[in-house]
């Protein structure tokens, strides 16, 4: 996968985090996960794959929380899914 394909899966994540980010059916603490996410893959500091290896994380204890609505899970688990196809080796 090059740069630009995982330059896009960001992209592409970032559109649907904001899509539930601005969800008022989805708690507020998952919101705010959910922002924490936007802003670790914003952060062009970081190397790409830590940027998703560290959102990845928080998605997995999201994607655990009862209150979550089923659609936004379903959502979560696409986002993980995507994330994870951006290569350690770049």
């Amino acid at each position: 996968m090059s740069s630009n394909d995982s330059s896009e899966v960001i992209r592409q994540c970032l559109q649907v985090l904001e899509s539930i980010t601005s969800d008022s059916s989805v708690p507020r603490n998952i919101r705010r996960s959910v922002n924490e996410i936007m802003d670790i893959l914003n952060n062009e500091s970081e190397p790409l794959f830590l940027r998703a290896a560290s959102s990845i994380s928080i998605l997995e204890d999201i994607s655990n929380d009862p209150n979550l609505p089923l659609h936004t899970r379903t959502l979560i688990w696409n986002l993980s899914s995507q994330l994870e196809t951006i290569p350690v080796d770049e």
